[in-house]
């Protein structure tokens, strides 16, 4: 589809499963070369064994997006295996569900330092490979749930979310003259392996609040990012897209 990200190396953060697991699958299927980083080493490598048939072009690394100095350590080793890194997928992320009346500083923390903090980290991590490649390209994957909409249980991911996007902003401004573009993709209603749990029920019930009547694949937000991270969208930076089935459309 998109021949500019062929031979390219990309980092996946959070890639070993969802979402992430969809845009590791998309940018292998374009040619790529696709380090997923997971802090769970055993599914980041089931997920290679999956992903990878006989191209051989998916990786697995272990990593912590908590973590500064596993970030860092995840970026240098990447660029020493495969001499750059061209591509990062800030995906890693979380969604545990705590109702604001018993919230706790613990519960808040986790899911800041993951999604916003570790953003933060992996990007960090990475600016100065990017800075090396014949153009360099973050894609965050945000969401809908706190720049667009609200859902209860999930004020702390909602937050951590919105600040994605603040934060994606101003690194886009600070990166532009280093060749470097930074966008988000904010997913609707995705079907991953969390949500195929709940029956047939629930996902009936999310499906009808789509215009679309039904869920978003992760394929669906991977051609997004894939689209994000090629060299056609070179004069795109500080943007986002919505990818939700026309979900926020609805006034009631």
């Amino acid at each position: 589809m998109y021949q500019s990200v062929k031979g390219k190396t990309v980092i996946v953060t959070g890639g070993s499963k969802g979402i992430g697991k969809g845009i590791a699958k998309t940018f292998a299927d374009q040619g790529a070369s696709v380090v997923i980083v997971a802090r769970n080493l055993d599914m980041a490598e089931a997920c290679v064994g999956e992903l990878g048939g006989d191209n051989g072009n998916v990786y697995a690394i272990c990593g912590d997006v908590t973590d500064r100095e596993s970030m860092a350590g995840v970026a240098k080793e990447v660029f020493e295996r495969f001499g750059s890194v061209d591509v990062l997928c800030a995906n890693a992320g979380i969604f545990p569900s705590a109702n604001l009346e018993v919230m706790t500083n613990e519960d808040w923390d986790l899911v800041m330092n993951t999604n916003a903090k570790g953003t933060f980290h992996a990007v960090q991590a990475c600016i100065p490979y990017l800075k090396q490649a014949e153009y360099g390209r973050i894609v965050i994957t945000s969401s809908i749930t706190g720049p667009v909409t609200g859902y209860p249980g999930w004020s702390h991911y909602a937050a951590s979310k919105a600040a994605q996007l603040g934060f994606m902003r101003t690194a886009a401004l600070e990166l532009a003259g280093k060749n470097i573009t930074v966008n988000a993709v904010l997913p609707g209603n995705i079907l991953t392996e969390g949500l195929e749990g709940l029956g047939d029920d629930y996902l009936q019930e999310m499906a009808a609040s789509i215009p679309m009547n039904k869920l978003g694949t992760v394929e669906d937000i991977g051609y997004a990012a894939l689209f994000l991270a090629t060299k056609e969208a070179g004069f795109i930076t500080g943007q986002t897209i919505i990818v939700d089935g026309g979900q926020i459309l609805p006034e009631n």
